[in-house]
């Protein structure tokens, strides 16, 4: 594995103000280090801060005290601006609702961060064709999320996570929204973009999900209570190219009954 640090976070606190005098603080000082090609996964009960945390990771928030390094750069005093910016081109995101715009096509939705980078849709759209085959939707690059199942929804929102080639993936509750099967394919996904050089750091109530991590972080009133190292993680898997994660849908691409048999179990 490679020695990058993409994640360094250094006493990591967040309090949030409930009224004149109810303060809650939902981080209260955090530590942790995520070197690229790991696969760390967040647990703890509802309260202990691993949404906060979450947040704070994605860029969607900002600390009230401590340090946030992704990449080498500290996110976490950056103007809102540059915030934007660094959360656009260095992380990818899985939700467990897939959080697609339904008035776009898969293509588009594919498209939807390079946009937001002002980068030009024309000259990135082979590759974003390409990742749409990766995931097996190759053939559906003109539908709409409302026609597609949950399966074949969560796999279009993979292949958006990967557009801007990320530093690291953040998937929060990936599996939450679909049937036993499906979700198992798309955590086999997840798997083989891990083998392939990203790094993932995934937020999840589920023991049986998070096994699948080398390293599970359980989160108890703000902090970090304790860690289990589970796998060792292989040698050289620094950090790949979109073009090095080709085989993951020869692995893992469903049947298209298991994938329309999702369609009942996801929430639209």
């Amino acid at each position: 594995m490679s020695n990058e640090v993409i994640i360094r976070i250094e006493g990591l606190e967040k309090k949030y103000i409930l009224g004149e005098e109810n303060i809650v603080r939902a981080l209260a000082g955090v530590d942790l280090v995520v070197t690229a090609g790991s696969y760390v996964a967040i647990m703890g009960p509802s309260g202990s801060g691993k949404s906060t945390m979450l947040n704070l990771l994605g860029c969607l928030d900002r600390p009230t005290a401590g340090r946030y390094f992704l990449g080498g750069e500290d996110v976490s005093t950056m103007p809102d601006d540059d915030l934007s910016k660094a959360r656009g081109k260095r992380i990818g995101f899985i939700f467990q609702s897939y959080n697609l715009i339904p008035q776009l096509t898969v293509i588009e939705n594919i498209q939807v961060p390079l946009f937001y980078q002002g980068e030009s849709l024309a000259e990135s759209y082979d590759r974003c064709v390409e990742l749409a085959n990766m995931v097996g939707l190759g053939d559906r690059l003109e539908h709409r999320p409302t026609q597609l199942s949950g399966g074949q929804q969560q796999r279009v929102a993979i292949a958006r996570s990967l557009a801007n080639d990320p530093l690291m993936i953040l998937a929060d509750e990936p599996t939450g929204n679909l049937d036993s099967k499906t979700g198992t394919e798309v955590l086999e996904m997840i798997d083989r973009l891990n083998e392939g050089g990203k790094t993932i750091v995934l937020v999840t109530h589920d023991e049986k999900v998070a096994k699948r991590a080398h390293r599970v972080l359980h989160m108890k009133d703000g902090l970090i209570d304790r860690e289990v190292i589970q796998k060792t993680v292989p040698g050289g898997a620094g950090r790949q190219s979109n073009s090095g994660l080709r085989e993951i849908n020869q692995a893992t691409k469903p049947s298209d009954g298991a994938l329309a048999g999702s369609a009942n179990q996801s929430a639209h």
